[in-house]
């Protein structure tokens, strides 16, 4: 192989992995590699106002692909930037390969502008973080980092790049990454013990996370659902891996205090763990989590996760896909006619239960759809009947989400992709990557009044390069899901009333998106009544780029 900078080796490096796109916020650090993209049409560079907007557009870019996507930040304060995304990227599981610039080796004694320990500053929100040293093992480190990003479980990595190393010379010949496969099975033992541990369970529970998602397990999830009569509720669940509308989905577990999830996993007398671990709460429950004499099943591609805070009675690091459709088939054969039998008639009073409330629930909002103050059912039934069916909805709405998605559909893999990890502004980039990954598309991101002000410039990168996703604010005024947090932590905590109306409150000033989004290139229009709400959606819908509506909805009286 020739020698060249390692500055190109690592561009012919992306190449031969078929990376089409680097998002990224440029520095003069980074500029000796940047300016050699001219050389490489292949790969886009889509640029951001801000390294928060940069990450989370290539989360939902990596989340729509399930592929490692290039990220490049500006040393340790873009960096800095980034981080809270960044570990949104972690939580969720997102494969982003993170590419940050420095000075150079050179300089590490001297203290420099924007020096920073940038390994040490990553570590906590990445798989794996790293410094090329040596221009000779640039590519050996950056198919390491594709690597690790991309085999299960998922999550994003960082390699640090000396300006002085990438203009060495380097004759590093490129090859593909490699990617082990992780189609694993347990041994047929395995799961004929799983199956006896949880083949007479009276009050059975699935717990399921995006495990399931990302090892395509959708249809083994719904078929041992189906078999073993059990309730499936989601933990660390952002994408579809069950539908909304299948008997069995019964929701999801509380994210913010153990005490709403413990309700529902101190009844079960079986248990079964899968894509997840117990439980992912801001406040979770330090134990009787379950019952004392429940029997615990876990099945997850990630070891750690398995018996992570909670003790199980058998836990197999196997692929889903390949495990739960052995599952049902051992627990179907083992379980008496009398089981089989309650599972069956379980799944049919839930459906019934399930269909009477869904036609209830729009009954009601239909009837409250022409009545002012403006809702997000409203909005969203008018947005279901208009909707195409290749769609794909990314949702920050929070508060309002659970109205949105009364009415929303929610049914296929990779339709919706909800936030995760906490980091607030993912709704805006998160559709624009999103979006960039299926242009063919409809894609429609929902945030809130005040998450998207976290990363709304991140409307000027889908200006500029015409990503014709549509945006949605939820505009209610508040912090909303602070004041529901806040009343569950006082009742939980035992600690009289105290409100925060100020605090909370973001309507003064009142912030006017319409008009922000327009001065970031973005057409958008202010919804305040019912009867806007129609032609809105239909110019979104009809116009050929990006469109952001205001919606105002219900506010606090």
């Amino acid at each position: 192989m020739t020698s060249r900078p390692a500055r190109v080796a690592m561009l012919e490096q992306f190449r031969a992995d078929g990376v089409t796109h680097m998002f990224g916020n440029p520095g003069t650090v980074e500029q000796g590699f940047l300016d050699e993209l001219r050389g490489f049409p292949e790969l886009e560079y889509v640029l951001a106002l801000q390294e928060a907007v940069v990450v989370g557009i290539a989360d939902g870019y990596a989340r729509a692909t399930r592929k490692p996507t290039l990220v490049q930040l500006h040393s340790g304060v873009g960096l800095g930037n980034g981080i809270g995304m960044l570990y949104q990227a972690m939580r969720g599981h997102a494969p982003l390969v993170v590419v940050v610039g420095e000075s150079g080796l050179a300089y590490d004694s001297m203290d420099a502008q924007m020096a920073a320990d940038l390994i040490g500053m990553a570590k906590p929100v990445t798989k794996w973080a790293t410094r090329v040293v040596d221009p000779r093992s640039t590519l050996r480190v950056l198919r390491r980092a594709f690597k690790t990003a991309g085999t299960a479980p998922y999550g994003p990595v960082l390699v640090v790049l000396p300006a002085d190393v990438m203009d060495s010379l380097t004759d590093e010949p490129v090859v593909p990454t490699s990617y082990p496969s992780t189609s694993s099975l347990p041994e047929p033992a395995a799961i004929e013990h799983a199956a006896g541990l949880l083949a007479d369970a009276r009050h059975p529970l699935i717990i399921a996370g995006d495990g399931v998602h990302f090892s395509g397990a959708h249809r083994e999830l719904a078929e041992l659902a189906e078999v073993w009569g059990a309730e499936v509720w989601g933990a660390d669940w952002a994408e579809v891996n069950l539908p909304a509308d299948h008997p069995a989905y019964h929701g999801q577990l509380g994210h913010m205090f153990g005490e709403v999830s413990g309700k529902v996993t101190a009844a079960a007398d079986a248990v079964l763990i899968c894509g997840t671990y117990v439980l992912p709460e801001v406040y979770p429950l330090l134990q009787g989590v379950f019952a004392d004499d429940a029997r615990v099943v876990h099945v997850d591609l990630d070891s750690g996760a398995i018996a992570k805070n909670f003790p199980v009675d058998l836990g197999l690091v196997a692929d889903p896909r390949q495990t739960l459709g052995r599952l049902a088939t051992a627990l179907e054969s083992r379980m008496s006619e009398v089981h089989r039998e309650q599972a069956a008639e379980r799944l049919r009073v839930w459906g019934e239960q399930k269909a009477a409330a869904q036609a209830q629930v729009r009954a009601e909002d239909e009837a409250d759809a022409a009545t002012q103050p403006l809702t997000a059912a409203a909005f969203a039934l008018e947005l279901a009947k208009q909707l195409p069916e290749d769609c794909i909805l990314f949702d920050e709405a929070l508060t309002s989400s659970p109205e949105l998605f009364r009415h929303l559909p929610a049914n296929r893999p990779g339709q919706v992709q909800t936030t995760r990890g906490g980091s607030l502004g993912v709704g805006i980039p998160g559709a624009i990557g999103a979006k960039i990954a299926h242009p063919e598309s409809t894609v429609v991101g929902f945030t809130g009044d005040g998450g998207s002000m976290y990363t709304v410039q991140a409307l000027w990168t889908a200006a500029r390069y015409d990503i014709a996703a549509k945006f949605v604010i939820c505009n209610n005024g508040r912090y909303r899901l602070l004041d529901a947090n806040i009343e569950q932590y006082w009742t939980a905590q035992e600690i009289s009333h105290h409100a925060f109306p100020e605090m909370f409150d973001l309507s003064r000033p009142e912030i006017d998106f319409a008009s922000l989004s327009r001065s970031l290139g973005v057409p958008a229009v202010r919804v305040e009544k019912a009867d806007e709400v129609a032609p809105a959606i239909a110019q979104a819908l009809a116009h050929p780029g990006p469109f952001l509506i205001d919606l105002v909805i219900a506010r606090a009286s």
